[in-house]
């Protein structure tokens, strides 16, 4: 992927030398309503994926289901100085951050008539504060919406590479987009509705199918980026697609079943099997349209 020559984002607050331990995870519950569902599936799935945290890959669904029950996090979060990190990987995130910056600014407007509105990435390391509770690098990359920020330890990289089979710098970009997308979803208004829906759920397993849909459409809106900008700016290096695909067999829910277990259980699926993020992320990629991620169609 080529990144080297584009223009950095100023919207990340870099939190990697506060040496803040955090909690052990978000904040679901209390008088909210208890363990949000997405808490509850991570502590039915403990073993998951290969020795690595459960948590790794949900970081995203427990903080979506979380927020439906109202969970906000009773201290604040710090702030930094907003400016684009000098060291390597700091770059490469600030660089993908901005082509997702320049290229959504363009077509959300274009397709959807909503206005984009920037939000802040934020790097940590170990643990952190967000305004859904603590973060911990073991829940993996999470978008926040009480916050609209970013939360994002770059270890996860180095376990996409080492332990799942994933890697690359389209790789890790698409997982930043992927963040990206359900930035876009709070934007169209989509994450509100699917809380409400997940709050009248009769079930666990409704309630996890609806965070499959959200899952897998910000994997469909990650390769709406992905073509924009390959067509504006011509990112894409051979095998980079495939790179990225691969990664998205790799972290499918029925592959971390099968590989942790030796069986799959599919209505605790909170992200979709590795066939369904795989046909997402293509159609995506293929239409570069926000109207072909409609999961929820489905």
């Amino acid at each position: 992927m080529r990144w080297e020559d584009y223009r950095r984002s100023d919207n990340i607050e870099d939190r990697r030398d506060d040496g803040y331990g955090g909690s052990s995870g978000p904040s679901f519950g209390g008088g909210g309503g208890g363990l949000g569902i997405g808490a509850i599936v991570v502590l039915g799935l403990i073993g998951w994926a290969l020795g690595v945290d459960p948590r790794l890959l949900i970081g995203g669904a427990e903080l979506v289901n979380g927020m439906r029950h109202g969970a906000q996090t009773t201290q604040q979060a710090p702030q930094r100085q907003a400016g684009s990190p000098s060291d390597q990987m700091g770059q490469f995130v600030a660089a993908v951050l901005a082509e997702n910056e320049d290229i959504w600014s363009e077509i959300l407007p274009a397709q959807k008539g909503v206005r984009y509105v920037n939000p802040t990435l934020v790097m940590y390391k170990g643990g952190t504060r967000s305004g859904c509770g603590g973060a911990q690098a073991a829940m993996g990359p999470f978008y926040c919406p009480n916050d609209q920020k970013i939360y994002l330890d770059t270890s996860f990289f180095q376990e996409m590479k080492q332990r799942l089979g994933g890697g690359g710098d389209f790789a890790y970009a698409y997982v930043i987009s992927h963040e990206i997308g359900h930035h876009v979803q709070n934007l169209l208004g989509i994450l509100p509705k699917v809380q409400a829906a997940q709050a009248r759920a009769s079930s666990k397993a409704q309630a996890n199918a609806l965070s499959v849909r959200v899952e897998l459409m910000a994997d469909c809106l990650a390769g709406v980026w992905a073509a924009n900008a390959n067509r504006k700016y011509q990112i894409l290096e051979p095998g980079d697609v495939e790179k990225a695909v691969a990664t998205a067999q790799a972290i499918g829910d029925d592959q971390l079943q099968k590989a942790s277990r030796g069986y799959v259980v599919p209505d605790s699926f909170t992200h979709g099997s590795s066939a369904q993020r795989q046909q997402w992320l293509n159609a995506g990629l293929k239409s570069g349209e926000v109207d072909s991620c409609n999961t929820f169609a489905q």
